[in-house]
Parts: C-alpha cells; structure tokens; sequence
C-alpha cells in the first residue's frame, strides 16, 4: 500500500475501538469456505470464518453504552490516559450485513463499500480470515506454494481499492504479549502493515490517544503518536482500472510498535522501519496499458481468476524467496502476465530482486525494498506465519491515484514510472466516491491454495 501519508486511510463511520469485549451484540462470525489443494490437484474443503477489524466496531464505556470515541475525538472522562481508556472501554460485536455491507455464501466473500444500517452510515470495512478454532487468525506460509482466488471488481470504480492482503500479525491479535489486550483475534485486534498507520485506535493493549491529531479531511479518524507497523505481502490491491501485486518489508519481524522516525512519516518516509513504496508490479505502470482493465486481454468487467505463486531457490518450504509469479484464468484460459515494457529494463513478468532493482533504477524511486532485505526478508515474515486479510476501501492521503491514475500528480506521465492506470488526476476524492459510488462492491471467492500449480 502506497498513500505518501502514514495514515492507512481506510474511512469508517460505525466507529468503535478497544481491547476489552462488550456484551450488548453477539458476535458470530460469517463462515467462508476455503480449499487446501495437493500436488496431484485435489483440493480440501476447510470450513473457516471472517472477522471484522477492532477499529470498525462499536467502543463503548464498559459500565454500559457511552461512547468511549466519537467522530474523530476521544472521550476524556473515559479515556484521559492510554491504560485507563482500555480498562473503560469495550470492543462489542458487530452486524456484519446490517451495519457493515459484509456477507458470506459458501465460498465467496461480498464486501460493499457503503452500506447505511440502523444507527450510522458506515464506509468500507476490513477482515482477517480465522482458523478452524474461529478464535485465531489462520496463519499461511506461502513458500514454494501458490495462493489463488476469484474476483469480482466490476462495480470498484476509479478511486476504491478491493484488496486482498497478507500482514505478519500476531496469531491471537496480540493478547498474548499484551495482557491489557482482552479481545484478541475473535474482535480482530492486531492490525500492523507497512506504512505503520498511526489510526489505530489500540496498539500493544493501549489506546493511542496520547498526541491524538483528529485528521482534516476525514471525520471519524485521526492520528495518535504511535503506529502500529509489519512485513506485508500485497497480493491484490485492484479496481476496474487497474491492479498491483507488492511485497512490502520491514527491518522488523512480527507487529512492532513504532514512534518518531522509525514510522517512516513525511519527510522521513525512506528513514523508517519499514519500506513503504514496496516493489509492485502494475502492468500499466510497467508499460503494457493494454493488459488489464475493461474490454482488455483480463476483463474486469466480469470475474476471473488470481494465481500467485511463491517461487524458493531450492523449490522447497524452507528454501529463500527468490521470485513472486502471476498468472490469471479467464473464461477457461490461462493468461500468462504481461511483460515490462520500459525503455531501460529487461522484458520481466515476475518479481525478483533483479526486477524490483531495475524498476527503481529506471523509475528514479529509492530502493527500501532492497535495504530492508528484499525477497528473502518476504519470505522470512512468511515462515513466522502470517495472516490473511481481504477489504475495501477509500484513500483520504493519496485519492487512489499510486494505484489508478498519474501519481506523483505534479510529474510529467510521460516519465516512466507515473502513468500507473487510466483514471483521471481528479478522481479517487473520497467524499465523491462515497456519494457518487455507494453501490460499490467487491467480491472475492474460490480461495485456494497448494503446492505450486495444484490449484488451478
């Protein structure tokens, strides 16, 4: 994920935050289907759940239903220091269709973007795939596997972001290490990427209120002193104009709190723990406009298929990452990725070292990716296990443009490197998005994932 702001600028409107568990919604886990497949092609059916991120839900004073954030504010009666907030404050359950547009049907997972229920009207929504216990998060390591899925991004116009993610949190969203902690991965705490957003409202057990900035342009967020930051493996970050597939690194393992210069904000953004720009391979940006989008060779205006395999130097489990490779089926055809077509670089169609080291070369972009550790520092955040995560979502820093559009705006497109999709510099404002595009949604589906060439 791109947006130069350090904010993950995911918008939400039905807010509630915090570690202890309130008692006034149950929370029951949409259940979806997946499949584990085996080198001859078989393929397992795993009866698993979803569950909705802790900065989505309902915060409420433990005693009863005073809200303990409200707008892009805290409650100072409730909340005057980082430990008493969370000692006050509980996470309630959610109404994954009523209230937040989420739902579930056998295999396939349906995401709308804004979705107005009984008490608020609430914008986008974020979950984590739990394990067969419906308690933890499932935990994957994709080395010398593929990941593959369905996606349906016909209604995801300029501006919206239907993605599909991996993120290095802890298996029980962090209740172990942090005691204050009391909800865990069953209210879906934990959340870390690598631009170490700094919205989240709880981070280590603790409410992250001190130097609480309530953002400009976004009514029911803001910004606390700390972010919350992980290794990252971008597999689908798309909509009808466009996709990216980015591994992200950090120089850190696990989810990390970070304050100050290792968040990487600003002016320090190369400075950080973490590489923020990752290496993505965008087959527009990389110089075929022709390859994916509307009417062309992947059409998104119907549903196809995903396939993203993890390829090790000695074709093993625990061998080092050494290449990211991608391939789509549609209608019954394999569509083999497209090539880079860039004056100064070699014809790649996959991620390796060699690939991220040229594409920053030629782009003029500093190269984090290959100080951080690279490949072999993606495949290592995989062997410590890491989780899924599947949203949709608007972007109150950047509009979208890093992944659909002519960014950074003020460059000339014709440089390699900045004409990244077809929407124009103007679209992606979130506020016409969210009224121009209610209707949004995102589907994904038929996830599955094996030794490499088992699931497809």
């Amino acid at each position: 994920m791109f947006p130069a702001a350090a904010l993950l600028s995911l918008s939400f409107f039905a807010i509630a935050y915090g570690q202890q568990v309130g008692t006034l919604t149950a929370e029951n886990h949409p259940r979806l289907s997946i499949q584990q497949c085996s080198a001859g092609g078989s393929c397992q059916t795993l009866q698993r759940s979803v569950v909705l991120d802790a900065n989505w839900r309902w915060l409420h004073s433990t005693s009863g239903s005073t809200n303990c954030y409200t707008g892009n504010t805290w409650d100072t009666s409730l909340c005057p220091d980082p430990d008493t907030c969370a000692r006050n404050c509980a996470l309630d359950g959610a109404d994954y269709a009523g209230t937040y547009g989420i739902t579930t049907s056998g295999n396939q997972l349906s995401l709308k973007f804004v979705t107005q229920g009984p008490y608020s009207k609430n914008i986008g929504s974020r979950v984590y795939l739990l394990s067969e216990d419906d308690t933890t998060y499932e935990m994957f390591n994709l080395k010398n596997q593929e990941f593959t899925f369905d996606v349906d991004m016909s209604a995801l116009p300029c501006g919206l972001n239907g993605a599909l993610y991996f993120v290095e949190m802890d298996k029980d969203g962090g209740m172990s290490r942090f005691p204050t902690n009391k909800a865990g991965s069953k209210y879906g705490t934990g959340y870390c990427d690598t631009q170490c957003p700094h919205d989240i409202k709880f981070i280590n057990g603790e409410a992250n209120i001190l130097g609480w900035a309530p953002s400009s342009n976004d009514p029911n967020a803001g910004t606390g002193q700390y972010g919350t930051c992980c290794n990252e493996m971008d597999i689908w970050e798309a909509n009808s104009n466009g996709a990216a597939v980015t591994p992200h690194v950090c120089s850190v393992q696990g989810q990390t709190r970070c304050e100050g210069t290792q968040c990487g904000d600003g002016d320090e953004r190369y400075d950080g723990i973490c590489d923020k720009d990752g290496c993505d391979f965008n087959s527009f940006r990389m110089g075929d406009q022709t390859f994916l989008g509307i009417g062309k060779t992947v059409d998104t205006s119907k549903k196809f298929t995903v396939v993203t395999q993890f390829v090790t130097a000695d074709n093993t489990t625990s061998g080092a990452l050494t290449e990211i490779r991608r391939l789509y089926v549609q209608n019954g055809k394999v569509i083999a990725n497209s090539k880079t077509n860039i004056p100064g670089m070699a014809a790649f169609d996959s991620i390796t070292d060699d690939f991220c080291n040229a594409q920053k070369q030629v782009f003029g972009d500093t190269n984090t990716f290959e100080q951080l550790g690279g490949l072999k520092q993606m495949g290592a955040a995989f062997e410590q296990g890491m989780v899924l995560v599947m949203s949709i979502w608007d972007d109150h820093a950047a509009n979208m443009l890093w992944l659909d559009s002519d960014y950074p705006t003020d460059a000339d497109p014709s440089k390699p490197g900045v004409a990244r999709g077809p929407c124009p510099t103007s679209s992606g404002v979130p506020t016409d998005v969210e009224s121009q595009s209610p209707g949004a949604t995102v589907i994904f589906s038929n996830i599955k994932f094996g030794p490499i060439g088992s699931t497809y």
